[in-house]
């Protein structure tokens, strides 16, 4: 298999033009012409994901999370450096496929996202108009309903038990039934207004600063998960992208957890 087979299929998936301005999606590190011998998938590029795709014999990682996203002066000892020194030492290629799978809804990261948590009637939070891709529902977050109507506790039991999550960060419970629910993965609070004009009952999301919760306005119940806890489901995602396209193919997720932030 040669990577521009894979990369030209994950770009069918999720075109880069789709990205947003400020990121850095696609091939960062190999050549498009290259053999390749496995596919580890993953939520960053770790130092710990290039050892474990070397133990498997893997020499691409697909990663959501860019380890690239500025240029590169000179190389130090920072961790970016050292991954990136790491993979070109051992002819590992490494692609992201970052905002432009976040902003396709069938297949992208948000519609996993509501399908485990048991979402239905799933639509775009803040379309975005593209004129080369007006076959497709395309922008940031999604909307999605309950079949019946649960409580805000029972909506966070299902957010630890299918999320993994340790702690939520939440706004005051309204004590009232939820019915549905806006959910955008990783940094989303650039989409509370949108989502408080869905008529959403809570909003999932991460990285909401402090002042940022007092915009909820007693009117929507922010659930604020962590980073890591919205997005990692996203490497299984891309395995199974993946192995659904190239059967005879080794295809994977990393069994690691790069989440680096702990709780006590």
């Amino acid at each position: 298999m040669i990577l521009k087979e894979i990369t030209d299929y994950l770009e069918k998936v999720a075109p880069l033009s789709l990205q947003e301005s400020y990121d850095n999606a696609g091939l960062l590190i190999g050549n498009e012409e290259m053999e390749v011998t496995g596919v580890l998938c993953t939520l960053d590029s770790t130092e710990d994901v290039l050892d474990e795709a070397i133990s498997l014999g893997y020499n691409l990682i697909v990663a959501h999370h860019p380890i690239i996203f500025g240029g590169i002066q000179k190389f130090s000892n920072y961790y970016v450096h050292r991954v990136i020194k790491k993979a070109i030492k051992n002819d590992i290629a490494i692609y992201a496929i970052h905002t432009n799978l976040d902003n396709v809804l069938k297949g992208g990261v948000n519609e996993n996202i509501a399908k485990t948590l048991g979402l239905n009637h799933l639509t775009i939070l803040r379309s975005k108009v593209n004129p080369q891709f007006s076959d497709r529902e395309i922008g940031s977050g999604i909307v999605g309903s309950f079949e019946q109507p649960i409580s805000e506790k029972e909506v966070m039991d299902i957010l630890k038990s299918k999320l993994s999550c340790e702690v939520i960060k939440h706004t005051n419970l309204l004590d009232r039934n939820v019915q549905k629910m806006a959910i955008c993965g990783g940094s989303g609070s650039f989409l509370l207004k949108d989502a408080m004009k869905t008529g959403a009952d809570i909003f999932l999301t991460s990285d909401f600063k402090y002042h940022e919760f007092f915009d909820a306005d007693s009117k929507i119940v922010i659930m604020d998960i962590g980073h890591y806890e919205t997005e990692h489901l996203t490497k299984i995602l891309l395995s199974e992208i993946l192995c659904d396209k190239f059967h005879n193919f080794a295809a994977q997720y990393s069994k690691l957890n790069t989440n680096p932030v702990n709780y006590y």
